[in-house]
């Protein structure tokens, strides 16, 4: 605590720097006067936090030095020390705000006791003071947060007392770019502090374990968007290890849980995000109106079709192609994050089942699918799931190795003879090879020896016939299981390529009592 002492007489003055042990009892001498004025004007520069000060001084008399210094509203302590005992004098100078009225020559027991007094009466008022200071903290952050969350009654509320008076406010969010800490790198609020040089026009608030900036004014907007084009966010600069929310701006409190409702909005599409993109802004957030649930198991049957297929006839560009068109249907999925996850999971696990199938001779160094579960789950973004696809899809190819134009109809054998189940069509086939269907099916049938629909006709009934020699399946089932919606229509071809109907064909091929129903 810093201690001024006035006196018009300099031993005077020195006595009392000696008299007690000043700085035991909390103090510093921060300064003397030798007349009235004087002293009035340190205790406006130096602002102590007591004054040991001689009822008569030059030009300004003790008592009118106090009384002008409390019209100025200093709220110091003051002990007046006077060679009158006169209890008028005394009376005065309590009722002008002096605490202690001591009487020449000093006691030091007396002016001990008095200090010590003096010091337990500040520091109890500092205590109340830093108390009602952080009642009041807290009370404001209540306010903001109630303000934010559209559940404040802004009519009741004092915006000068609160400092809420503003043409424009912003919303922002900020956290760690990386989820995966548990703290951030840089402290966003404290560089804001810094950055607007101590003179703070925005509020800081958590809710929730998230940490929110309320920007005051355009002012404000304007010098925060000019900090964040200074720090882009290349490797090693502060906004590298932040990831930033803006919501729109209004002019209005009542309308901020619109921008509250913006940067949380924006805080869950983090998953979307492009690569290094570290600021979203309400731009970014599609129209509630284009947002649709997705996530399903028809849509899963039919990726992972889609990527089987391309992966089997060897076209990159198609699983490039499938794959952005895939991230851009999930871009404006109404499905959680969580259930997106789950459905790329259900994908990949499909089409690596596929393979694994249709390539069983071959050695191709699929990961386990408790490894693949944890690799989706623990990606932040969903360019990272979908770069994942991409990657493992080119070691899956040159495990298979790399098709020429030599093998192409090989591989559309290979493709017909583990998909013959399908409706296969040639128009729909060539493409995913390159080819015109017409070239192709000429290709096919000079190579071959048969048309592509008679070999897709053989496989099937190839396949039936192993099935009614090995198996007690309806006729009806091993048709459809072999491609053929229509029964009569598999009855047909079988007795063109066979010579008998599937029935006498199976009682031809297997003992009596192995023989089902037809």
């Amino acid at each position: 605590m810093k201690l001024l002492i006035a006196d018009d007489e300099a031993i005077v003055r020195q006595g009392l720097r000696c008299i007690i042990d000043w700085q035991g009892l909390g103090f510093t001498i921060c300064g003397e006067a030798k007349t009235g004025d004087e002293a009035l004007h340190k205790i406006s520069s130096l602002s102590p936090d007591l004054v040991l000060m001689d009822i008569r001084m030059p030009k300004l008399s003790g008592i009118e030095v106090v009384e002008t210094a409390r019209k100025q509203g200093f709220d110091g302590k003051f002990i007046i020390l006077s060679g009158i005992s006169d209890f008028k004098y005394a009376q005065t100078a309590i009722r002008c705000g002096v605490d202690f009225y001591l009487t020449k020559p000093i006691d030091e027991d007396e002016l001990q006791n008095a200090v010590v007094t003096v010091r337990q009466s500040i520091e109890k008022e500092q205590k109340k003071s830093h108390a009602l200071n952080q009642y009041r903290s807290k009370a404001k952050d209540v306010i903001l947060q109630d303000l934010l969350q559209g559940t404040a009654n802004v009519s009741s509320l004092d915006l000068h007392d609160l400092d809420l008076t503003a043409d424009v406010y912003q919303v922002m969010l900020y956290e760690n770019y990386d989820r995966k800490l548990y703290a951030a790198h840089w402290n966003f609020a404290e560089s804001l502090n810094v950055a607007f040089q101590g003179n703070q026009p925005f509020e800081n608030l958590e809710i929730n374990s998230k940490n929110y900036i309320l920007l005051k004014g355009r002012s404000a907007i304007l010098h925060l968007k000019m900090l964040l084009s200074h720090y882009t966010p290349r490797r090693g600069s502060p906004l590298d290890t932040l990831f930033l929310a803006c919501g729109r701006q209004v002019s209005q409190l009542e309308d901020l849980p619109l921008s509250a409702k913006d940067v949380n909005m924006l805080e869950r599409r983090r998953f979307f995000c492009e690569p290094d993109q570290h600021i979203l802004t309400v731009d970014a957030l599609p129209a509630a109106d284009s947002l649709k649930a997705v996530v399903n198991d028809e849509a899963v049957t039919y990726w992972q079709g889609e990527l089987s297929n391309y992966i089997q006839t060897h076209n990159r560009t198609k699983i490039a192609m499938a794959l952005n068109s895939l991230q851009e249907m999930l871009y404006y999925a109404s499905d959680s994050i969580s259930q997106i996850q789950h459905f790329l999971s259900d994908i990949y696990l499909q089409v690596k089942q596929n393979i694994a199938q249709v390539y069983s001779t071959v050695e191709i160094p699929f990961p386990s699918n408790a490894t693949v579960l944890g690799i989706i789950e623990s990606k932040q973004y969903l360019y990272e799931i979908i770069q994942f696809f991409s990657e493992q899809f080119e070691v899956w190819f040159n495990a298979i190795g790399t098709p020429s134009s030599d093998n192409v109809l090989d591989d559309l054998l290979t493709y017909v003879n583990n998909n013959f189940r399908k409706n296969l069509r040639l128009e729909t086939l060539a493409p995913l090879f390159g080819y015109n269907s017409s070239y192709l099916g000429k290709l096919f049938s000079r190579k071959v020896g048969d048309s592509f629909n008679a070999y897709v006709d053989k496989v099937r009934i190839r396949y039936a016939t192993e099935q009614l020699k090995s198996s007690k399946k309806k006729v009806y089932e091993i048709a459809e299981e072999a491609g053929y919606c229509n029964v009569d229509y598999f009855h047909k071809k079988f007795r063109k390529y066979v010579g008998v109907s599937p029935a006498k064909y199976r009682r031809e091929n297997c003992p009596p009592q192995e023989n089902s129903g037809e």
